[in-house]
């Protein structure tokens, strides 16, 4: 009777033991399920936050602040090298801590993993010690991963997270992490471009006014707060014979009082620029095509009214006019829908009036 309890005892714990193994595993696959759950949550918002309309530093702090959110980091900062020097393009540390944070690929202790491309976990083993990179911060982080970050097998920069814990990192999955570095590479990768764009801009030194560059960048951003914008390309058609006529100082001073005359009588909410040599493009921010034909024939009537006079002579004088320079002026205006390409559309409209004969001088509607 004694062994047939034992025996009922036995296979019970077996049971017991067989059960709990097989919730251990279920509890481990849950883990699992919810981590890959939980990087495609990343991704999916890392994706989303790419093809938003904002600029590219606001982009990767908010990419910052989706990994500290989502794997719960004390501290995370991505430094990317831009050509010159390295900067901070996002960071939740102190701005005092920033010198230390944008030299750490001087730091002897990550040159091997900037080198070889392999992450390096440092962390202090009591309270009186202090990270090898930390100058006077002692106390602020007490573990960090250090991860170098590379497009294409070139590096441009790397990614720290930190912790005011020792070994905070000890039993990280690392296969997470990466997936969270490749995502921030991927960001990265994908605002390249974007980033090229916003700093690409000048301003053009006859005129004052943007160059074409800033349509594709910030004006963009302005002109999808509306579901259309009318966008307007002028050329100066005469420039070549006023630069054959007189001169090429004639020709820029042409340029330069066209650029005054459309500036002056523009409203603070549109967009003007000078697109290319004697073309200027402007956008009328949620307005429609028909709504601006009154106003740029106005406009026309005053840039052809125009006189420059080649030289000092009295305006009372009629042989005055003889020596003037005079512009004449083609329009072309299209209508732009939000969230489609300003530079199609831009390039559309230069074909266009690069292809009118040179004696025209309307307005036209395309």
């Amino acid at each position: 009777m004694i062994i047939l309890i034992i025996l009922l005892l036995v296979a019970v714990i077996v049971t017991l033991i067989v059960y709990n193994i097989h919730i251990q595993q279920k509890i481990q696959s849950f883990k699992n399920l919810n981590a890959r759950v939980n990087n495609l949550s990343v991704l999916q918002d890392f994706m989303k936050l790419a093809g938003e309309e904002d600029s590219v530093e606001n982009k990767l702090k908010r990419m910052n602040d989706i990994v500290i959110d989502k794997y719960d980091i004390k501290y995370s900062t991505i430094v990317v090298f831009n050509g010159a020097e390295y900067v901070i393009k996002a960071s939740n540390v102190e701005a005092k801590h920033h010198d230390t944070l944008v030299n750490l690929h001087n730091e002897e202790i990550f040159q091997d993993s900037v080198a070889t491309a392999t992450p390096k976990y440092v962390t202090i083993e009591n309270e009186n010690e202090k990270l090898p990179y930390q100058k006077a911060e002692m106390g602020r982080a007490k573990s960090a991963m250090f991860f170098p970050l590379y497009i294409d097998n070139i590096y441009i920069g790397y990614w720290i997270m930190e912790s005011g814990q020792m070994h905070a990192f000890d039993s990280t999955d690392t296969t997470i992490i990466e997936v969270v570095k490749d995502n921030i590479i991927s960001v990265l990768k994908t605002v390249a471009y974007q980033d090229t764009i916003e700093n690409i801009d000048r301003i053009d030194t006859f005129t004052e006014l943007h160059s074409a560059e800033y349509l594709y960048g910030k004006a963009k951003k302005i002109m999808d707060k509306y579901a259309t914008s009318a966008v307007c390309m002028f050329r100066i058609t005469n420039i070549e014979k006023i630069n054959e006529q007189f001169n090429r100082q004639m020709g820029n001073d042409i340029i330069k009082e066209v650029g005054k005359i459309v500036r002056a009588a523009m409203s603070k909410e549109y967009i003007f620029v000078r697109y290319m040599g004697p073309r200027f493009v402007i956008v009328f921010s949620g307005v429609e095509e028909v709504a601006v034909e009154q106003f740029l024939k106005d406009l026309k009537e005053e840039i052809e009214s125009l006189a420059i006079l080649a030289e000092e002579t009295s305006e009372d004088d009629e042989e005055s006019y003889e020596n003037a320079a005079s512009p004449l002026i083609n329009f072309v205006v299209s209508t732009y829908y939000k969230g489609t390409g300003i530079e199609q559309l831009t390039k559309r409209l230069e074909e266009y009036i690069e292809s009118a004969p040179k004696t025209e001088s309307k307005i036209n509607f395309i």
